[in-house]
């Protein structure tokens, strides 16, 4: 494939083809020197002008996986992600999860009194000493979506709103410091990002902060979705999603025999998944 054709993104955009990306996708992951410059080379000699990202992924997904099968895995990461829908509650309840990891005290689906209105419906409040973010959440289940200046608009309103109002003018909140914080699974457009800066709303994202991203924060400290496994879909994934298991290193913590009779399936539907996940945590 020339240098100068062409692949279609996931937002349906046209780019030029970048052999140094496929390689830095596949050093990210895990692959070594020597096999992520094969794996470029490979896509490079079967791509053509008009493919697009997505077949490029499943391409590389599948030559990582015949040579290293938790690499295969990581790279399933922004896939799994979107794979948590398709509502919004369990992006919530994963980003609730992180929360409790990193030491927070946490509460999801809360109702808050503004001044203006007199109930707002926040998706998470996360606590740690004496600081509290009010958090909303944007999920994004279509490759290619972005979270978009309005969006960061409306969530600053709706807490400058809170602020306000009763909730936090009690006694017991003295003296705490109340940001707001919006997390996506996808990325921020550059005005959502200049707004939430100059408004000083915290935002947690797909590549933003920059080195300090969603996916660097889950990668970091292997805080995977448990739909990043391939195993994980259908019927199982809805089992763990109301079971409220929403992290891989959760799944080797299971009673499975329990579960197995709670929602009378055969306990060796279980098997892969359990395999995955020890794959992926290295256990």
């Amino acid at each position: 494939m020339a240098h100068s054709s062409y692949i279609i993104n996931s937002r349906g955009e046209r780019e030029l083809f970048s052999l140094q990306k496929i390689y830095k996708s596949a050093r990210r992951v895990g692959a070594n020197k020597e096999l992520a410059r094969k794996i470029a080379e490979s896509i490079e000699k079967e791509a053509y002008s008009g493919i697009k990202t997505s077949k490029i992924f499943k391409k590389v997904k599948k030559l990582l996986r015949g040579k290293i099968p938790r690499a295969a895995i990581r790279f399933n990461l922004k896939d799994g992600m979107r794979k948590l829908g398709p509502t919004g509650f369990p992006f919530e309840k994963f980003i609730s999860e992180i929360f409790k990891k990193l030491g927070f005290e946490t509460k999801i689906n809360q109702y808050l009194p503004g001044l203006c209105l007199k109930s707002f419906e926040i998706d998470f409040l996360a606590r740690k000493g004496n600081l509290i973010y009010v958090g909303e959440c944007k999920y994004r289940n279509v490759a290619g979506e972005r979270v978009h200046s309005k969006d960061a608009l409306a969530n600053y309103a709706r807490f400058l709103d809170i602020l306000k109002g009763p909730y936090f003018k009690s006694k017991k909140y003295r003296g705490i410091k109340v940001k707001t914080m919006m997390v996506t699974n996808t990325k921020f457009t550059s005005r959502a990002i200049d707004y939430s800066l100059c408004a000083g709303a915290a935002l947690l994202g797909w590549s933003y902060p920059k080195n300090k991203g969603l996916e660097h924060l889950i990668e970091k400290e292997k805080f995977y979705p448990i739909t990043i496994l391939p195993s994980s879909r259908g019927r199982l994934k809805d089992i763990f999603i109301s079971e409220k298991i929403m992290l891989v290193e959760d799944v080797l913590k299971i009673d499975f025999q329990k579960l197995a009779k709670k929602f009378k399936i055969p306990i060796k539907r279980f098997y892969p998944l359990i395999k995955e996940a020890r794959i992926l945590l290295e256990k």
